[in-house]
C-alpha cells in the first residue's frame, strides 16, 4: 500500500483552508473504486459516498474483508483501508451473552492486518494485537475470532497494525444488554468521531519525528507579548517567556496534529457533508458517542440541548446533566437528549486546540441544518496545567539541560499513593518521586513537580466557559466496586516524553526496551499513573477493567480508557482475572508507535 503526500502531475491543487477543514459535501469512500480488487459483494456494501445510515451487521457469524479503497474527503483521492468496502467499518451489533464468530479476511496486497475489539473482555488470543495476542493476519489469509460477550454497552473496534487505524480501519461495536437499561429512550444514533489525513500515515509519523511542532501555527507573537506586558507587567511577561524558552516548549502546543493536517469526520462524513440523525419532537434520543480519532480530543456540545450522560466506556453511571463533554481518543459516552421546539440542532465537536471541528445535525427530516457555532478561543497552557509551581525557581540540572523538577514545599502525605488531604478532605498536590530511569535520560525533557488527580477540572480550554462541562469527578458508576477487595500492591508508572524528539514512553523507557509488567492471576492491584509531560494521554489497558479511584482512593468509575491530562496523578484498581499477554498503551496512535506502550503479563 502506498500513500502520496505530494500533489504530483495530474493531481488538483491543494484545497482552500476552509474546504480542507470542512471537507467535501459528498466526501467519503468512492463507491466501486477499490484499490486492490475487493470482491463485488464487499464493494456493494460501501454504498454511496454520502450515507446517513451505516451498514449494521448483527448475526452471530460475520465475515469481514479488510482491503483498500479510494477515498476523497478534501478534493484529493487517496487510498484508505476499509472493512467490507466502507469507512467507517460496518456497525457490529450483538447481544450480551451471545457467542460470536467473526471471520476476518485480509485482502491487502502487501501488509498484514488485525482487529482489536476495544474494551471487550475476551481470551488473550482473541484480543487482536500482533506480537502479543497472535501473529497478525497475513495478506491473503484469514483469522477466526470467537468469543462470548460478557458485557453490554457502546464500544468500538480498530486495527492494531501499524497506522491502519489512521487510514480508516475502525468501526462501532454495540452490545445490547440482557436486561433493560436503567433509562428509557425512543430512538438512538451512533456518532463515531475520527480524524482523516491525506498524508501517508507513516509519512506523517516521520514528519513528527523530524518536526514535532509542524502543526503548531499559533505560537505567540510580539503583539501577544506586548498585550501580556500591559496586563501583567513587563517583569512577569519576560519571566513567563523565559521559562517557556528554557524548556524549548510553547504554551500553544495543545495537540501534535490538528486541523492544519486533519479533516474531522462524523460517521465518515466531513462537516460540509452534514451527517444527519433524525428525531421526532419530544422523543428521548440516545446518542452513542465514540472517539475513533487517532490523535484528536473532541469537545462536544449540541447548542440548545442539555445532555444527560448515562454511560461511560459502555458502563452505566448515575445520570449527569451537562452542556458539553470532552471525549478522549478511544473513550465512549452515551447521552440522552430530548429535542423539541426547533427542527434542527447542530452536533458540534471542536478539537481541543480549536483549529477545526466535526459537525452533524439532529433534525426532523434530511436537508435541514442549524447554525454552526464559532470555535472557542484557542487555549494556552500554563505551568499550573503541568503540575509546576510558578512561584519556585526552576532547576535545570540533570535532565537534558531543561528539567522541570522544582523544589516543592513538604506535604502531609496520606496512606494512599503518597496523597494528602486538606481540612475539607480534598486531595492536595503530591510531591513526586521520579523513577531512576528518568534521570539524565535524553528521552525525558520534562517532569512534574507536584500532581493531583484533578478529577473535577473540566480541562484546558473548558474552564469558566459559561457551560456545564462533564468531569471525571462528576461521574460515578451505577454499581459498587465489583471486586470489593482493597488492592494488595501498587505499581506507579510515569508518562514521559521528549517533545523535540517526539519520543514517548513509560518511566523514560520505550516499549522496545521495557520489561513486561507482571500481574498475578486473581490479584487486586492498584496502578498509579503520573503524567510528567505537557501533553494529554488516554491510557488503555487491554483485557481487564480499569476501576478509577477518587481523590481519597475509593472506587468511583469503571472504564477501559483513563485520560491523563498534564500534571495529573490518577490511580485505578485492576482485577487480574484474564490470563495472557496484554497491551498497555497511550491511545494516541503516534505516541504508542513512538514508545508509550508496555506489555502486561497476567500469570498463574
Amino acid at each position: 500500500m502506498r500513500f502520496s503526500s505530494s500533489n504530483g502531475p495530474g493531481h488538483p491543487a491543494q484545497p482552500s483552508r476552509r474546504l480542507f477543514v470542512q471537507g467535501l459535501a459528498a466526501g467519503g469512500v468512492v463507491a466501486g473504486a477499490a484499490v486492490t480488487g475487493l470482491p463485488s459483494r464487499a464493494l456493494a456494501a460501501a454504498g454511496p459516498a454520502l450515507a446517513t445510515a451505516p451498514q449494521v451487521l448483527g448475526h452471530s457469524h460475520i465475515e469481514l474483508a479488510i482491503g483498500e479503497s479510494a477515498a476523497n474527503f478534501t478534493g484529493r483521492t487517496r487510498p484508505a483501508i476499509t472493512v467490507n468496502g466502507s469507512l467507517p467499518a460496518p456497525i457490529l451489533r450483538w447481544r450480551e451473552g451471545q457467542t460470536v464468530d467473526i471471520h476476518v479476511r485480509n485482502t491487502l496486497a502487501h501488509h498484514p492486518t488485525s482487529i482489536h475489539w476495544h474494551g471487550i473482555l475476551l481470551p488473550a488470543n482473541m484480543d487482536g494485537v500482533p506480537g502479543l495476542s497472535f501473529n497478525g493476519i497475513a495478506p491473503g489469509e484469514a483469522y477466526h475470532y470467537r468469543f462470548t460477550l460478557k458485557q453490554s454497552g457502546t464500544y468500538w473496534y480498530h486495527s492494531h497494525s501499524m497506522f491502519q487505524e489512521q487510514a480508516g480501519l475502525y468501526g462501532a461495536l454495540i452490545i445490547d444488554p440482557a436486561q433493560p437499561p436503567p433509562y428509557a429512550f425512543d430512538r438512538e444514533h451512533v456518532i463515531l468521531l475520527s480524524d482523516w489525513t491525506d498524508l501517508d500515515p507513516g509519512a506523517l509519523f516521520r514528519r513528527m519525528k523530524k518536526l514535532a511542532e509542524h502543526d503548531n501555527y499559533y505560537k505567540r507573537t510580539l503583539p501577544d507579548f506586548l498585550r501580556d506586558a500591559r496586563r501583567d507587567g513587563w517583569g512577569a511577561a519576560l519571566s513567563d517567556r523565559g521559562m517557556w524558552g528554557r524548556m524549548r516548549m510553547t504554551p500553544t502546543d495543545i495537540s501534535d496534529v490538528n486541523a492544519n493536517t486533519y479533516t474531522y469526520l462524523m460517521n465518515g462524513t466531513a462537516p460540509a457533508g452534514n451527517w444527519t440523525g433524525l428525531f421526532r419532537s419530544g422523543e428521548k434520543v440516545l446518542l452513542r458517542f465514540i472517539n475513533g480519532g487517532s490523535m484528536t480530543y473532541f469537545d462536544v456540545r449540541i447548542p440548545g440541548l442539555k445532555m444527560t450522560v448515562v454511560a461511560a466506556d459502555g458502563q452505566y453511571i448515575h445520570p449527569v446533566s451537562i452542556d458539553e463533554f470532552r471525549i478522549a481518543p478511544a473513550e465512549t459516552f452515551d447521552v440522552l437528549v430530548e429535542p423539541s421546539g426547533q427542527d434542527a440542532y447542530t452536533i458540534f465537536c471542536q478539537d481541543m486546540g480549536r483549529t477545526g471541528f466535526a459537525a452533524g445535525t439532529l433534525a426532523v427530516r434530511h436537508g435541514l441544518q442549524a447554525p454552526v457555532p464559532a470555535r472557542d478561543p484557542r487555549p494556552l497552557l500554563t505551568m499550573a496545567d503541568m503540575g509546576h509551581d510558578m512561584g519556585h525557581a526552576m532547576d535545570h540540572g540533570g535532565m537534558s539541560g531543561h528539567s522541570m523538577d522544582h523544589t516543592m514545599p513538604a506535604m502531609d502525605h496520606g496512606t494512599h499513593a503518597g496523597r494528602g488531604a486538606n481540612a475539607a478532605g480534598a486531595a492536595m498536590p503530591t510531591k513526586v518521586d521520579h523513577p531512576h530511569s528518568e534521570r539524565g535520560n535524553p528521552l525525558v525533557d520534562m517532569q512534574s513537580s507536584a500532581t493531583d488527580p484533578k478529577l473535577d477540572d473540566p480541562g484546558i480550554g473548558l474552564r469558566d466557559n459559561g457551560r456545564q462541562v462533564l468531569t471525571y469527578g462528576a461521574m460515578r458508576s451505577l454499581f459498587e466496586d465489583p471486586d470489593g477487595r482493597e488492592p494488595g500492591r501498587e505499581v506507579e508508572l510515569h508518562l514521559t516524553g521528549n517533545m523535540e524528539k517526539f519520543a514517548w514512553s513509560f518511566d523514560g523507557i520505550p516499549f522496545a526496551g521495557a520489561e513486561p509488567l507482571r500481574l498475578n492471576y486473581g490479584e487486586r492491584m492498584r496502578i498509579v499513573l503520573v503524567n510528567d509531560t505537557m501533553m494529554q494521554h488516554p491510557i488503555h489497558l487491554h483485557g481487564v477493567w480499569s476501576d478509577l479511584e477518587d481523590a481519597q482512593g475509593d472506587f468511583q468509575l469503571r472504564k477501559h480508557t483513563v485520560d491523563m491530562p498534564p500534571g495529573t496523578r490518577r490511580s485505578y484498581r485492576v482485577r487480574a482475572d484474564a490470563l495472557g499477554r496484554w497491551a498497555f498503551h497511550c491511545h494516541l496512535l503516534y505516541h504508542m508507535e513512538a514508545g508509550m506502550m508496555r506489555e502486561v503479563r497476567i500469570e498463574e
